[in-house]
């Protein structure tokens, strides 16, 4: 029988190592962009045409190559940042393998000018297909200028699994980003089409911070600067109450090399947990510099993941420098963020609690008492809880007191129009009810109710014939207007209201991609945006249901944001943004409504295709049978 194992010819070699290294026009990006700062360049540009598609050109002013190293420089693991293996473990500079020209050149069509400073003459090189074309000197700037064209152009598959020109471009500027902000000593800029879309000169991080993220997130930062004999930690962390529902504003470089660390970022979190609301993300971007030799880079095709020697250490430290500049900055551990004001209950406005907001109640209140069941006792104990039973007596009266006082005194009754709260409670009415007319021969309080109310602002009681409903008015509400926004989009059907005077608003880089992506989704919403040039809009008009509601920035902002969550969810652009508008334009938990907008509420509810839960996943509604109610006082 013939042998049938051989060696593969290099081209197809090559293409195989590709498929790792180089997956998208974004991976040219990073590979090319890497190779310029560590040849030590001071000058970056980067050119792209159709994301990446048709063109990526990297010009920089570093060390340049010789004729020679150019040319060795297409062969596969070629390179000039190793000689041994000790010295994987001594790496500073970011690529060491001598794999990604070779890659690059195996897929596409390139071409390479590059010239020492010492040199008069450079090299120009033409490659295509792992195949060198032509190879002759050139006049060219020294440094060396890497032209990547019609990416994929010979893996047809490969091209056809690209996504559209605006998510690759987004996925450049992911990668454009992350090499900028490791580096603010260097002068970037990044041109697409023909336009720029960063002009970054060089200076210290927080101005490299705000070159990328707009001068917006200045007053948002917290610096964090630890140093021990093992690592030092620098950088800056966001303040919570500027933390987002999605992900993508995280940053961990361990010197200098962009990572992604799950475990890293539960030590950042773990910091933030007493002050951060559930399921929000701060940003971050946090510098490790650790000695070479305590960590292995090399164990991903990316270069993105690495090993640390001592992981917990690691991640002690960095918990300990996060929580320690969140303290040296005013960022206290004992604040609440979900306590919502509007959510107190309206006894809590009364005269007695104005004039002392923050009083501790009495020791012998109801509010010290325990609901567990004690051991029956005698004498003094007995005595002393014959005392509390008085005194809890007591404080329900003053609560009604309270209630009734607030009711007329502070103009919170029914004539009040302006609150449209319903002071009326079940508790209250039934303790009037009994101190009038004595006990009732008639039906219970439950079923005369039939009218719906409102608790703590935020749910709606509604009597049923098997018991009761609770409704979560913010949950419903987001529910209906869910899928009210895409019958709108479908039937363009949208309301705008104009601005009397159109307001113009700028974004970082990415979200503007974003953006200009969805202005034609978004006008089928109501919505008024044009572009203004860079990364700039104008806002003429709002739909009718956000005008005067919130700021044109908050509504933007919050557009993108829920946007983005589609994106993880992986959401069709029209899901997204109805989600994203009936979380700006529903009521709020802790908002109060009267009893005809209750009502309107329910009977839109039920008029949905799909009442129960929110498009957040949240329930709209709990049942309680009366059985189960009669339950709890037997």
């Amino acid at each position: 029988m013939a042998d049938v194992i051989q060696l593969l010819p290099d081209s197809i070699a090559n293409q195989i190592a590709a498929g790792e290294v180089i997956q998208r026009p974004a991976s040219v990006v990073k590979e090319l962009m890497e190779n310029s700062v560590d040849a030590g360049s001071k000058n970056i540009k980067l050119i792209v045409k159709d994301a990446g598609r048709t063109l990526i050109q990297v010009i920089d002013d570093g060390c340049g190559m010789s004729e020679t190293d150019a040319r060795m420089s297409f062969e596969r693991h070629a390179t000039s940042k190793i000689r041994s293996a000790d010295d994987l473990f001594a790496i500073r500079t970011m690529g060491f393998r001598g794999e990604a020209l070779a890659s690059i050149a195996s897929v596409a069509q390139v071409e390479l000018r590059t010239r020492r400073h010492a040199s008069e003459v450079g090299t120009l090189i033409q490659a295509e297909g792992s195949k060198v074309k032509s190879q002759e000197p050139c006049q060219t700037a020294a440094g060396t200028s890497f032209a990547v064209k019609n990416l994929f152009f010979n893996v047809p598959a490969r091209r056809n699994f690209l996504k559209a020109n605006t998510v690759e471009f987004r996925h450049i500027l992911d990668e454009f980003e992350r090499i900028v902000l490791a580096n603010a000593d260097v002068f970037f800029s990044l041109h697409h089409n023909g336009s720029e879309v960063f002009h970054l000169p060089p200076g210290n991080l927080r101005q490299r911070i705000l070159g990328v993220f707009g001068n917006a997130v200045n007053t948002r930062l917290v610096p964090v600067v630890e140093e021990t004999d093992i690592i030092q930690i620098k950088g800056f962390v966001g303040k919570p109450e500027f933390a987002k529902k999605v992900r993508g504003e995280q940053y961990f470089f361990v010197n200098s090399r962009f990572i992604k660390s799950s475990y890293l970022h539960h030590a950042v979190m773990s910091a933030y947990e007493e002050v951060l609301p559930k399921e929000m993300y701060p940003f971050y971007l946090l510098f490790l510099d650790i000695d070479p030799a305590r960590i292995d880079v090399n164990v991903h095709p990316t270069k993105q993941e690495i090993k640390f020697e001592d992981d917990r250490l690691v991640y002690n430290y960095l918990k300990v420098a996060v929580r320690h500049g969140l303290g040296q900055h005013g960022v206290m551990p004992s604040l609440d963020f979900e306590q919502e004001t509007s959510l107190q209950l309206p006894y809590l406005s009364s005269k007695m609690d104005q004039d002392k907001p923050f009083t501790t109640p009495p020791r012998n209140s109801s509010a010290w008492q325990s609901d567990e069941p004690k051991a029956f006792n005698s004498g003094k104990e007995d005595h002393a809880e014959q005392h509390r039973e008085e005194n809890n007596l007591r404080n329900w009266q003053l609560l009604y007191k309270d209630l009734g006082g607030a009711s007329e005194g502070d103009g919170m009754g029914e004539g009040d129009d302006a609150s449209g709260m319903q002071t009326m409670t079940i508790g209250s009415s039934w303790a009037q009810d009994e101190a009038t007319t004595g006990p009732s021969t008639e039906e219970p309080f439950g079923k005369q109710q039939k009218v719906p109310y409102q608790i703590h602002g935020t749910y709606i009681v509604s009597q049923i014939k098997s018991g009761y409903m609770l409704i979560d008015q913010q949950a419903a509400h987001e529910r209906i207007l869910y899928e009210n926004y895409l019958s709108m989009m479908n039937e363009n059907r949208a309301a705008t209201q104009q601005q009397l005077f159109p307001i113009t608003l700028n974004f970082s880089p990415n979200d503007a991609e974003i953006l200009k992506d969805l202005l034609p989704d978004i006008q089928l919403l109501g919505f008024d945006v044009q572009e203004f040039g860079g990364n700039s809009f104008v806002v003429n008009g709002l739909p009718v249901e956000l005008a005067g509601k919130q700021n044109e920035r908050s509504v933007m902002e919050t557009l993108l944001e829920q946007h983005k969550i589609g994106l993880e969810l992986q959401l069709n652009t029209r899901e997204s943004l109805a989600r994203s508008m009936a979380r700006s334009a529903a009521v709020k938990r802790g908002q109060l409504l009267n009893e005809v907008e209750m009502q309107a509420l329910m009977d839109q509810l039920f008029a949905c295709s799909m009442p129960y839960r929110s498009p957040f996943g949240k329930k709209c509604f709990v049942t309680y049978e009366l059985e189960d109610l009669q339950k709890h006082f037997e």
